[in-house]
């Protein structure tokens, strides 16, 4: 089963741009670009809690297994 990265959805539904993201998660557009389309081989927890924390949202919001 694949996971899923859904943060463009979730980015979509909260109107935020990536360059907003990245500032608020002190992050670069390089890597949030690469963890967003899918292309990430890891995420450490810190960084997906920071994203949660910057979206308003749960890790299932973000990541899903199919």
């Amino acid at each position: 089963m694949p996971i899923v990265v859904n943060l463009d959805v979730v980015m979509a539904q909260r109107k935020m741009s990536l360059s907003e993201l990245s500032e608020k998660v002190d992050l670069t557009l390089a890597n949030l670009s690469i963890l967003k389309t899918g292309k990430a081989k890891a995420v450490r927890f810190s960084t997906l809690e920071a994203l949660c924390k910057a979206l308003d949202c749960q890790p299932g919001d973000i990541l899903e297994c199919r």
